[in-house]
């Protein structure tokens, strides 16, 4: 790949943030208990084609926090005369420590993660502070307000949801507008054989101006030429739902579609998301400055003819892999709430 390359833009909803149609993720491979030469790497290269955006979460890494710790010590060795360009996100809501406050959307755990993450990251604000998923014990409007805090504390510049249902979305976007904090930015998972927000999400993030960091864009990992080349080997090896035989089989028809736009599986499954044009970046995980350059080498490839789309389709069906998915309503989350008000 060219080192000239840079990658293109979009606006983050109607904020003035630009993210960059591809951005790097934190959650697999920048945890642990010490930093790589790998992962110093894929840093400078990453900034070197244009990648801005970095995503990471209070629970990313083993042990937890480890990524964040990680990347604050790159930034601090040798990069921190970057941060004004690149842009930083972490989140709170998943258990992150143990004991009662080490998960969920309390204001208690929103504060005190965010302090934390700045901590290991030994920065004094991230650009966007997430809350990572839905907590139904917790008043949405609690949530919410921690959020703002956040914002108010001059300790976030931005702040999204991740993993929020249409409906919950909306409701979590007005407490938002009531605060004068706009939420701009939404984080669902999305790929080719999980394609839940196409049906209601979308249209609300586009119609309030929110943007869309899609994440799990490869399925787990089943949208990979690694697959493909031992479908059996891997299926087994990880006993998880996305490799079913079903899943498996639609994966290597894509394969084929791929193969003849002259892509690899991954590049198919990433520029099949970036068609979309609500989407305003996906996610990646990469292990080394190769597999980063051959996850991008095909950015500007995401045109696809209606025969394409048609074919695609067929394929591209959910494949009960959505583990993030919430599973129940505001109007459930409100009845938890009165249940539990109900019994003091």
């Amino acid at each position: 790949m060219a080192q000239e390359l840079i990658l293109p833009v979009r606006r983050c909803g109607r904020s003035g943030l630009q993210l960059p149609v591809i951005s790097l993720g934190m959650a697999r491979y920048f945890g642990g208990e010490c930093i790589t030469k790998d992962a110093r790497d894929i840093f400078r290269r990453a900034l070197d084609i244009g990648i801005t955006h970095f995503d990471l979460a209070n629970n990313y890494g083993v042990p937890r926090g480890s990524a964040e710790i990680n990347f604050g010590r790159l930034l601090s060795n040798g990069f921190k005369h970057y941060r004004n360009e690149i842009v930083i996100a972490t989140k709170a809501g998943y258990q992150a420590w143990d004991g009662p406050c080490g998960g969920g959307g309390s204001r208690k755990h929103m504060r005190a993660s965010l302090d934390l993450s700045l901590r290991r990251l030994n920065i004094d604000y991230v650009d966007i502070f997430y809350s990572h998923c839905p907590d139904a014990t917790t008043p949405l409007e609690e949530t919410i307000g921690a959020l703002v805090d956040a914002v108010e504390r001059g300790k976030a510049r931005y702040v999204g949801l991740s993993s929020y249902s249409p409906e919950l979305t909306v409701q979590a976007i007005k407490l938002l507008r009531e605060w004068r904090v706009p939420c701009i930015v939404h984080q669902p998972s999305y790929s080719m054989l999980n394609r839940w927000i196409e049906a209601e999400l979308l249209d609300v993030l586009a119609d309030n101006g929110v943007g869309c960091v899609a994440f799990a864009v490869l399925a787990q990992g089943l949208l990979t030429n690694s697959v493909m080349a031992a479908p059996g080997r891997s299926g087994s090896e990880r006993g998880r739902r996305p490799f079913g035989r079903e899943n498996l089989a639609h994966a290597a028809a894509l394969n084929l579609i791929a193969k003849r736009r002259g892509q690899s599986l991954e590049q198919l499954a990433i520029a099949w998301a970036l068609r979309e044009s609500r989407i305003t970046s996906v996610l990646i995980g990469v292990r080394n400055v190769d597999q980063l350059d051959e996850l991008v080498a095909n950015v500007e490839q995401l045109h696809f003819s209606q025969e394409e789309l048609t074919e695609i389709d067929a394929h591209a069906v959910n494949g009960d892999i959505n583990y993030w998915q919430t599973s129940y309503s505001y109007a459930e989350v409100t009845k938890v709430r009165r249940n539990a008000e109900s019994a003091i």
